[in-house]
């Protein structure tokens, strides 16, 4: 948090995505993406890490590897009492056994090691005491002296009774949920007891300490003392040199010595084992001594200084406007070289290649497209349902666009009223860095007001430079975007860059379609904010962005026939269906002929008004119904649009088919010649 890098987790453990798109990392607990694989076996592999250890001349207990009763006895032959057994892969201390001076206790404790593994470690013991060096990204990080699960008798209490009371230590839990781990009772337990002819029923002496674990560890219940600011320079070069050899840039090391003040290969002591995945419960909250912030040179390894693993964002609301948008945006960024990854209400595209398919604009989509390792520029479309049901996906993005706050939806999720509506658009501008830019509608009443409050830079757009919010916003050397004598202009302050004429650009018809000027305005402005996107870049992509069923699905899609012409578009609210019908208006044809359905999660007056602008617009209509009728019958939503119809024009030729591919039948085969439908 403090450096200010997104997570997200990935799984229901510890996997955890650490940044975004491309720059993203990976760690699960205290292994990361950058740690090596190799190293991971050889850490995992006692016999292996034991002799590359003593072949670059670190201290290490003599020992050997068996399988067998036989080969028990040859190393302890060799080696002699007291002896250390224990899995060659073992770890968290599971089938260890310390200590050992006798042939029974040898046997028992080979049958304790294999069962984690066929083959055995058979080595010295070390005596001394138990510390664990965490070196990170091959530097000294802290270290820590561990103490076994114990008990110190109060001369009244019984074994169990004392375990008891330990174990409602606050700081204990289960596992790894706290930063120490409950004592439980197991055959280590009832073994060390046994060796000092205790029992659970025992009642020590007052101040004597009875250890109820073998090893120190602390997932079985051990404690830890911070003993950074004692261990020698000697010992802090051995430790970065043993991660170096290993090769391991998360490194737990465990050291056997009578303390670290000294160095070990003059203190005799050992390095027993190198850990990845090293635990950080001792070190973070030790139950002695300063707590060190383990953490910290992780995430510095994984994203060094100046780095916080993202990759820019561009976020996107309105009422209308908002899949165009979006889809312009990441075309432009495309067009510049980016790497895009962008969600629609039509999809989630990685680099233009459709992944998921349906309206895609909450924050599972969106995550998605921060999830994807490939992605180095994010176009967010986030639509009011996302943010209403789960909110963003994101905390924090670079540049939100909010293009308009119209009547649609209305009524669904209690929002009521156009100000409640704005409230939810207003939530992306609000989650810019304060580098970053709200890009805002200085057209539209309520997102103009948007402004008010943010912490971030303000950007304005308008299709008319002499708006007075434009110039007095500009006057301050604010930045904008407007459409002024036939071009897509940004200007910031007195100067003026005009980016293209109007009429060159595909996506507008010459013109004609005002909306889509509009939504040309603010993803120019978005991209033209990054300073690797170049005015060059802009304007090549502008001329390249086709208003078609590829690049804009469902959004002014013509498609001419032999003597007549369909035009497909997503309007679906009084806003947009008006926008739609300026444009259609334009349009030379002998008859326009509309095809209208109404949603059925709208308000009665939403459905009747979009009959009403129909009828003003189009010579002749037919109202067919969307297959999700979304809580309404289909006779309820064409009796609303009839309504509307004949509010306007009583007599304006009106067919029913209900069927949407009945209804395109019909026109299949009744065309009228010269006619847009």
């Amino acid at each position: 948090a403090k450096r200010g890098i997104p997570y997200i987790r990935l799984n229901k453990q510890s996997l955890v995505q650490l940044g975004y798109g491309v720059n993203q990392k990976r760690i699960r607990a205290t292994i990361a993406s950058t740690t090596s694989n190799i190293a991971v076996d050889i850490a995992c592999d006692k016999e292996e890490t034991k002799n590359l250890l003593e072949a670059a001349e670190i201290p290490v207990p003599k020992g050997t590897v068996v399988r067998t009763e036989e080969g028990l006895k040859e190393a302890v032959a060799k080696f002699g009492y007291p002896l250390v057994i224990k899995p060659i892969d073992g770890n968290h201390g599971k089938g260890n056994t310390t200590n050992i001076t006798t042939w029974e206790q040898a046997l028992k404790a080979l049958e304790a090691a294999k069962l984690y593994g066929r083959s055995v470690i058979v080595e010295k013991y070390i005596t001394g005491f138990d510390f664990r060096v965490l070196v990170v990204n091959y530097k000294f990080i802290c270290a820590a002296l561990r103490t076994p699960a114990s008990v110190i008798g109060d001369g009244v209490s019984n074994i169990q009774s004392l375990i008891e009371t330990t174990n409602k230590d606050p700081r204990r839990g289960y596992g790894h949920e706290k930063v120490l781990t409950q004592i439980t009772i197991d055959n280590f337990t009832q073994k060390m007891l046994d060796e000092k002819g205790y029992t659970l029923e025992t009642v020590p002496s007052k101040g004597e300490l009875v250890l109820l674990k073998p090893t120190a560890n602390l997932s079985t219940g051990g404690t830890s003392t911070d003993v950074t600011d004692e261990v020698h320079p000697a010992n802090i070069f051995m430790c970065e040199r043993i991660a170096r050899i290993i090769g391991l840039d998360i490194c737990g090391i465990d050291i056997m010595a009578a303390d670290l003040r000294t160095p070990v290969n003059e203190n005799g002591g050992a390095i027993l084992e190198v850990n990845a995945a090293p635990g950080f419960r001792m070190h973070i909250e030790p139950s002695e001594g300063i707590a060190r912030n383990a953490a910290e040179p992780v995430v510095d390894m994984l994203f060094p200084k100046g780095s916080a693993g993202r990759v820019p964002i561009i976020a996107i609301t309105g009422t209308n406007g908002k899949t165009t948008t979006t889809r312009l945006t990441a075309h432009i960024a495309k067009n510049s070289g980016k790497k895009v990854g962008y969600t629609t209400s039509d999809g989630v595209y990685i680099q233009n290649q459709l992944m998921m398919k349906g309206d895609c604009t909450g924050p599972i989509s969106s995550s998605f497209v921060l999830k994807d390792p490939t992605v180095d520029f994010a176009v967010l479309e986030c639509a009011r349902g996302g943010i209403l049901k789960s909110g963003l996906a994101f905390q924090h993005c670079d540049v939100a666009i909010v293009t308009n706050v119209a009547a649609d939806h209305m009524g669904l999720g209690g929002i009521n009223t156009l100000e409640q509506m704005a409230k939810v658009k207003a939530v992306l501008p609000e989650t810019v860095f304060p580098h970053g830019y709200a890009i805002l509608n200085a057209d539209d009443d309520l997102v103009y007001k948007m402004r008010e409050g943010l912490d971030c830079n303000v950007a304005l757009f308008s299709m008319d430079e002499n708006n007075p919010r434009i110039k007095r916003h500009c006057s301050k050397g604010g930045l904008a975007a407007v459409f002024e004598n036939g071009y897509v202009s940004i200007m910031k302050g007195t100067w003026k860059i005009r980016v293209m004429p109007v009429k060159d650009i595909p996506l507008t018809y010459e013109g004609k379609a005002i909306h889509n000027v509009q939504n040309c305005l603010p993803a120019v402005l978005a991209t033209y904010l990054f300073r690797d996107i170049s005015i060059e870049d802009i304007r090549s992509a502008l001329s390249t962005f086709i208003p078609s069923s590829t690049q804009t699905p469902g959004r002014l899609n013509f498609f001419h026939f032999k003597n007549y012409s369909m035009l497909a578009d997503f309007a679906h609210n009084p806003h947009g269906l008006k926008l739609l019908c300026d444009f259609i208006s334009k349009l030379d044809y002998t008859s326009k002929i509309g095809v209208i359905s109404g949603t059925g999660d709208r308000r009665d007056e939403d459905i009747r008004e979009l009959g009403e602008i129909s009828a003003r617009y189009f010579d002749e209509i037919i109202i067919r119904c969307d297959k999700n009728l979304r809580g309404r019958t289909a006779d309820e939503i064409i009796h609303l649009l009839k309504e509307g119809i004949e509010n306007v024009n009583p007599d304006l030729p009106t067919r029913v088919i209900a069927n949407e591919n009945e209804a395109l039948e019909h026109i299949y085969a009744n065309p009228r010649p010269g006619a847009l439908y």
